[in-house]
């Protein structure tokens, strides 16, 4: 198998199962074909291939990004006009998939970085309360019910093919606490290291933007 067979049959096989908090719904977009389309021509055509490569986790999907394409900080905007994907998803942009491509074009563009990295997250499938983003840390009622998904699918995309004991986390907070936590138990990765979120980057600290992702290629390729 490919890197994007094994891809892509992680994504389907993506379920959460029993009652979220109360309030709180999940989204899961590989249950729409459109999606998956969308993901068989973006990871065919970056991921067909047997490489490995290094693993960098998100937090969990948002609605405007992968929540949409089912392509990690991917907006249909970038799916277009980075990677060369035509889609018919409605062109709203999403600011983590902003500097995501930013951080893509310094380290020479979407078909070299995709060569040495895959791009997942802590929790693959992405929740909603009251119509807007919900972390998976945001609720601790929340995280006691994902372990097991969360621990699972850890697994699961080590095993798509990374060739890395290093592991990149985008936070330097909640998200890389919770992974250090994790990976004391799972002995995944010998060394965690935290980049800054693109999200708090683009929100809190967007003067200092050209700045950050010099210094984030530098913790990459280091």
């Amino acid at each position: 198998m490919t890197f994007s067979d094994r891809v892509l049959k992680f994504y389907q096989s993506l379920n959460i199962s029993g009652k979220l908090p109360q309030g709180i719904e999940v989204m899961n977009p590989y249950h729409n074909e459109e999606v998956m389309e969308a993901c068989r021509t973006f990871y065919n055509k970056f991921y067909d291939d047997t490489r490995g490569r290094r693993l960098i986790l998100g937090i969990n999907p948002g609605r405007f990004g992968a929540g949409i394409t089912g392509i990690p900080f991917t907006d249909p905007i970038r799916l277009e006009k980075n990677c060369g994907i035509p889609n018919a998803f409605d062109k709203r942009s999403e600011l983590s998939s902003d500097f995501i491509y930013q951080l893509i074009g310094r380290m020479g563009g979407p078909e070299h970085f995709y060569t040495h990295f895959y791009i997942g997250a802590v929790s693959p499938l992405g929740f909603i309360r009251e119509g807007k983003n919900f972390n998976y840390y945001d609720s601790r009622e929340l995280m006691h019910f994902l372990k097991k998904f969360i621990v699972k699918n850890l697994v699961d995309q080590v095993g798509l093919g990374i060739n890395s004991r290093k592991c990149f986390c985008l936070g330097q907070g909640k998200n890389y606490e919770y992974l250090k936590f994790l990976n004391n138990e799972l002995k995944l990765f010998s060394e965690i290291v935290p980049l800054p979120h693109p999200r708090w980057v683009m929100q809190y600290r967007r003067k200092q933007l050209k700045r950050t992702i010099t210094n984030t290629v530098k913790l990459l390729v280091k």
